[in-house]
C-alpha cells in the first residue's frame, strides 16, 4: 500500500500548483481553490485504476478531474466580482456602502504557488492579475474553462474538449464567446505581465514610502489617468487621480496619519498591508493590492475581509517599531481589522 501510494505521489504532486492556479482562475477564491484541489486528488486517487498513460497525459487527467470538479462547485456558487465590475462608480465622499450579500473575488497568496518544490511550480503569473481574473468572472463557467483550457494553459481544442468531455466545435463555440466578453472589459491577458516584477515593486516602494508620510499629492503624482480603487466589500469605487486624492483625504482624516507597512506580494502583483496606529503599537487596518503599469498605478484593489487577511499569514498587531509582537506579549490580543479602507 505504502508503494502504491508514492507512486501515486510521485506522479500527481509535481501539478499542486498549477492546479490551485487552475481552480483560483476558475473560482475566485483562494480558499475554495484550495478546497477544490484537495478534492480533485482524492477523486484522483479514487480513479487511479482506471487512468490510462496511453490515452492520456497525467496533467491532462489531473486537469480533467480539477475542471469538472470546478465546474460541478460553480453550479451553487455565484460569480465572485470586484466593485468596479457590478456597479457604477461613486463620488469619492459619497458614504461607504458595504455589499456583504455579495461574495467577493479573494486575491491570491503568491506564497502559495511558492510553496513546496520551485523547480516545479510553473504557473503563468500574469494570468492571475485580479483584473483577469475578474473579467473572467463576467463568464459561464463552461466560458470560463474553455478560455483557461485553450488561452491560458494552450490546451489544444482536441485536448480541452476531452477534459470538458464535449466535441471540439463546443469549445471552440465557448472559446469565441468568451473571448468577446473579455475583450469588452477591457482586458487583454498576454499585456499583463509589463513593466517587470523589479519596476513594479520600484513604483510600489514609492507608493508605501508617501502612504505611510499620509502625502496625498505624492500618491496622486504615481497614479495613471485612469486609475480605480475599489475596496470590497464596500461597493463603493472611485475613478481618477481626483477622486482617488479625495478619498485618501478622508481616510487620513478620520485614521490618522500614522501608518506602519508590511510588503506582500498576491496575483503576480506587488501590494502591502497597511497597518493604523492604535495605542502602543499597529493595528492591521487593510490588505492593498497595486496593478502597475508603465505608466504608474492604474488599479489598487483593497482588501479588509479577516479571511483574506488571514491567508496571508499578516500579525494582527505590530508594536511601535513597526515589528511583530513577541508570542504572548500583551497587545498580541486583538479586535480584528477594521472594516473599510
Amino acid at each position: 500500500m505504502t508503494t502504491r501510494t508514492e507512486g501515486f505521489d510521485r506522479l500527481v504532486e509535481p501539478f499542486r500548483a498549477e492546479l490551485l492556479a487552475h481552480c483560483y482562475r476558475m473560482l475566485g477564491s483562494a480558499h475554495d481553490a484550495e478546497d477544490l484541489v484537495q478534492e480533485t486528488y482524492l477523486r484522483a486517487w479514487r480513479a487511479r485504476e482506471q487512468y490510462d498513460a496511453t490515452r492520456s497525459s497525467p496533467r491532462t487527467w489531473l486537469y480533467r478531474i480539477a475542471t469538472n470538479a470546478c465546474l460541478t462547485a460553480l453550479e451553487v456558487r455565484g460569480r465572485r466580482p470586484l466593485p468596479s465590475g457590478l456597479v457604477a462608480s461613486r463620488a469619492p465622499l459619497d458614504p461607504l456602502v458595504r455589499g456583504d450579500e455579495v461574495s467577493w473575488l479573494q486575491p491570491l497568496p503568491d506564497a502559495l504557488l511558492d510553496a513546496g518544490d520551485p523547480a516545479r511550480t510553473v504557473v503563468d503569473r500574469s494570468s492571475l492579475r485580479l483584473a483577469f481574473v475578474a473579467a473572467l468572472q463576467h463568464l459561464s463557467a463552461r466560458q470560463r474553462a474553455a478560455l483557461i483550457l485553450r488561452d491560458v494553459l494552450a490546451f489544444s481544442a482536441a485536448e480541452a474538449a476531452e477534459i470538458l468531455d464535449t466535441t471540439v466545435v463546443s469549445v471552440n463555440s465557448s472559446l469565441q464567446r468568451a473571448r468577446a466578453r473579455v475583450k469588452e472589459a477591457g482586458v487583454r491577458q498576454d499585456e499583463l505581465g509589463e513593466p517587470s516584477a523589479a519596476e513594479q515593486r520600484a513604483w510600489v516602494d514609492r507608493y508605501m514610502r508617501a502612504f505611510q508620510r499620509a502625502d496625498v499629492e505624492a500618491l496622486k503624482r504615481l497614479l495613471t489617468q485612469d486609475v480605480i480603487m475599489e475596496m470590497p466589500p464596500m461597493l463603493n469605487w472611485f475613478a481618477g487621480p481626483g477622486n482617488y486624492g479625495l478619498f485618501m483625504d478622508w481616510v487620513f482624516g478620520k485614521g490618522g496619519t500614522d501608518w506602519s507597512v508590511r510588503e506582500i506580494a498576491a496575483n503576480g502583483q506587488p501590494g502591502f498591508a497597511a497597518y493604523q496606529r492604535d495605542g502602543e503599537g499597529y493595528e492591521l487596518h487593510t490588505l492593498q493590492v497595486l496593478t502597475v503599469t508603465a505608466g504608474g498605478i492604474s488599479r489598487n484593489s483593497v482588501f479588509t475581509d479577516p479571511a483574506v487577511l488571514a491567508s496571508f499569514g499578516l500579525p494582527p498587531r505590530l508594536d511601535d517599531a513597526g515589528e511583530e509582537p513577541e508570542p504572548g506579549a500583551a497587545d498580541a490580543m486583538s479586535s480584528g481589522p477594521r472594516a473599510g479602507m
